[in-house]
């Protein structure tokens, strides 16, 4: 047992120990983020674990918790609270309807997997016509507004036939693609914002595997806000916005800019200083680890063996990894992708956003086929009602 910062941390023998469970089991725990874990400085191949998360365990373990505690637990990376057959991550490999995305980023384009995760079979849609795109200073300007405007024009999903639905879901995948490329065009969407971004073949290839791999992830937050959009009966474009709204955060899209500020910052400071000091202020460097995949992200891995990592971020990947044995994940291997093909600055977020909309378009057609609204209760915990002044 060691004590760091006055955090308790115990070792996994302890921890197995107390909870009565086998390793894997605390692995699981670490991944869907109910035990904190820690990397020995010492050992990067020990690790530690906190020990108030094992005695919460215990704690519920030995009494049982309320249904109303349950659900407030897995609000925040607990058991999945939707059935859905889109997307799964299983063994630390990540599937489409039982697809390895990683595989299918080898050869596959994003249109193709987009009809894969809507359920639809491999021959493309026709294409409905699009207006030109709106015009804005910046892409990510031009992808709200885009969306926006169907948003106020689009029919409402609900009761209408399924065919016409897959043709519109097609239709908006070129439509976010119009907005990035700020002007209408034809062929798979890797070649157009690589023309748009004056990137060659083999940088084109590279953009292909990254939609592909970005089309979705299970029942993250902007999926669950497609879907909560999608459950009231609105329309397709409505719910793609509502997904690109919770994707702009900082937690999750925004994740890119904050790679970005700590490849800065180790260029100024180098980066084994620099990750010294945020470890130092107990600051995880973004771009790093993933609690679904303890093992390292499968889809930085399938990303990164594209194309040659620049030496500056290589160097910042050996600190990050010697000093806390995570490995690179998916947001780290877009800002290396973005330096090393001299992208947009805004690209790792873009990029997120294209892909991204053929999973909440999927997730939305899911929801809206279930026919029930989503509408969790809260557990009010504020002032008692009736109590006077």
């Amino acid at each position: 047992m060691i004590n760091v910062n006055e955090t308790t941390w115990v070792s996994a023998s302890e921890a197995l120990q107390q909870l009565g469970v086998r390793p894997q089991t605390l692995y699981a725990y670490v991944s869907r983020g109910r035990v904190k874990a820690r990397a020995d400085p010492d050992d990067p191949r020990r690790s530690w674990y906190r020990a108030s998360d094992i005695a919460a365990l215990q704690t519920r373990k030995s009494r049982g918790r309320k249904a109303s505690e349950v659900a407030a637990a897995a609000i925040s990376w607990g058991e999945p609270v939707l059935a859905s057959a889109i997307t799964t991550v299983v063994d630390g490999r990540l599937f489409y309807r039982g697809k390895d995305a990683a595989v299918l980023a080898e050869v596959e384009t994003l249109e193709a997997v987009a009809r894969l995760l809507r359920g639809g079979g491999g021959v493309p849609l026709p294409r409905l016509a699009r207006p030109a795109p709106p015009s804005g200073v910046d892409m990510r300007s031009r992808l709200f507004a885009a969306l926006a405007l169907r948003t106020a024009g689009d029919q409402p999903a609900l009761g209408r036939r399924a065919s016409d639905l897959d043709d519109e879901a097609s239709t908006l995948l070129d439509v976010v693609a119009d907005a990035v490329c700020g002007q209408l065009g034809e062929g798979p969407i890797h070649q157009r914002i690589g023309r748009a971004w004056g990137c060659d073949r083999r940088g084109m290839d590279s953009l292909r595997r990254a939609l592909v791999l970005l089309a979705d992830h299970e029942l993250n937050p902007s999926a669950f806000a497609a879907r909560v959009a999608a459950s009231t009966g609105a329309s397709l474009a409505a719910a793609t916005l509502a997904g690109l709204a919770t994707l702009s955060g900082p937690l999750h899209g925004g994740m890119g800019a904050r790679v970005k500020g700590l490849a800065a910052a180790a260029d100024l400071e180098g980066p084994r200083q620099i990750v010294a000091a945020r470890l130092a202020h107990w600051t995880p460097p973004p771009g790093f680890g993933h609690r679904l995949y303890p093992d390292g992200d499968p889809r930085a891995r399938a990303l990164l063996k594209s194309f040659r990592i620049p030496a500056p971020l290589e160097a910042l990947r050996a600190a990050v990894e010697d000093a806390t044995g995570a490995r690179e994940n998916v947001d780290f291997a877009l800002a290396a992708l973005t330096q090393a093909l001299a992208l947009p600055e805004d690209a790792p977020f873009v990029l997120f956003a294209v892909a991204r909309t053929a999973g909440w378009l999927a997730h939305a057609l899911e929801q809206v086929r279930d026919g029930s609204p989503i509408r969790p209760r809260a557990r009010y915990v504020g002032r008692s009602p009736g109590l006077d002044e």
